[in-house]
């Protein structure tokens, strides 16, 4: 258990982590644009290189920081991603300079990210009793969600600004500040005494929250559709932030402007968390679950295929809305079904690693067998969600046993 001040702590650390990260990861496509020339091919094959590397290495971070230590994790995960940033920047030229430096910087940088994410989940939840989980968790989405979307916001100016060095010299030096925070923490909690850490702790019993299921088996369903829902929300998000680039061009549009009016979908996506933290009614409704993915899949299409501002627009706000809910599906029913916080929270990283992974592939794939057909990544992704689509429901309609909750 930890104390209320290292609690604390761990929130600053998740929002410098997501303001780092989102500086980094969502202009990397736009600096491999323009110093590299690469179009929607490459820069969907980068991020499915992302999302594969993410996916088998965080299962084995959250196995890692359940054994080591959450905050050991996170120290050493800071300091790999400032590492690799601090190089991607021109601390060695040759690297920075050079398209497979540039995947290997990458590729490092998802390494120590997949050591901080699973640990700062289960940092914030372990111990927490139903009520509070419910608070803690939805503290966790609202900031992490809030940093995503202010560093896209403010990214794009920043590079055009400041040049296409300070997307990556700017996160080195936020993650070498959490380094030094996670250090300080962990001396912290090393101090706290033995018997004042175990009378603070308060059994944390499987499926007790908000609104309750009427059994241990709809808990696990429940679960298990999360974990189905969230991976494809973010083969939709990873199938479309790569591409932004090319978007931003058909609208005549620079890094800045693409950065301000392409942030409408991650401060939806913040509002989502905001109502979702407040209002708990949508725990363990089917119907909601069901109406976020339905709606994901067609904003989707709407924002890679819409000829008009005003309805990529509408479209962002309303598919930022629906990830946000299945993100805090995945997340809330993996903290509250588990007890092995870390794991769990590397099963549900990792979940979305295989959505990093697959909408892009399936997306560059696309593109490089049929080049003479512009929107067919958008297609090819679409089809790959309505496959999702039906995967939900065959496992909510899945023969079980137990009372099933009105959905």
């Amino acid at each position: 258990m930890f104390s209320p001040r290292v609690k604390r702590g761990a929130f600053l650390l998740e929002g410098l982590n997501s303001v780092g990260v989102g500086l980094y990861f969502s202009y990397l496509f736009f600096h491999m644009r323009d110093q590299f020339g690469f179009a929607n091919l490459g820069n969907l094959s980068l991020c499915a290189v992302n999302g594969a590397v993410y996916c088998v290495t965080v299962w084995f971070a959250g196995k890692y920081a359940q054994k080591h230590g959450y905050l050991v994790a996170l120290r050493q995960g800071s300091l790999i991603m400032s590492g690799a940033t601090l190089v991607g920047g021109g601390l060695v030229p040759s690297v920075a300079n050079a398209v497979s430096g540039q995947v290997c910087v990458m590729i490092t940088w998802t390494i120590g990210m997949s050591l901080t994410w699973p640990a700062l989940e289960a940092t914030v939840s372990e111990g927490e009793p139903p009520g509070r989980l419910q608070r803690h968790i939805g503290l966790y989405n609202v900031i992490w969600s809030a940093g995503g979307a202010v560093a896209y916001f403010v990214g794009g100016a920043m590079m055009e600004r400041l040049g296409y060095r300070s997307i990556f010299l700017v996160p080195a030096a936020i993650h070498a500040c959490q380094f030094v925070l996670a250090l300080a923490l962990e001396r912290e909690h090393r101090r706290r005494p033995r018997a004042e850490e175990s009378a603070s702790e308060v059994p944390v019993r499987s499926g007790q929250s908000g609104a309750r299921p009427r059994s241990a088996v709809i808990s696990r369903r429940f679960l298990r559709m999360a974990w189905v829902a969230n991976p494809f929300s973010y083969v939709a998000v990873n199938a479309l932030v790569p591409v932004i680039p090319k978007l931003a061009e058909r609208f005549g549009m620079g890094p800045m402007l693409a950065g301000f009016f392409c942030s409408a979908w991650p401060f939806a996506r913040l509002v989502s968390f905001l109502v979702l933290w407040l209002w708990t009614g949508w725990h363990y409704r089917f119907r909601w679950l069901l109406g976020s993915y339905m709606a994901m899949a067609v904003c989707f299409l709407a924002i890679l295929l819409g000829q008009r501002l005003w309805l990529v627009l509408v479209a962002q706000l309303v598919f930022g809305a629906a990830v946000g809910l299945m993100y805090y599906s995945s997340l809330y029913y993996s903290m509250d079904v588990g007890v092995t916080k870390g794991e769990h929270g590397g099963f549900h990283e990792a979940a979305i690693g295989a959505g990093i992974f697959t909408g892009p592939a399936v997306g560059a794939v696309s593109i490089r067998f049929f080049p003479g057909l512009p929107n067919m990544n958008a297609w090819a992704v679409g089809v790959l969600l309505v496959g999702g689509l039906v995967w939900l429901l065959t496992l909510y309609h899945k023969p079980r046993r137990g009372t099933e909750p009105r959905c």
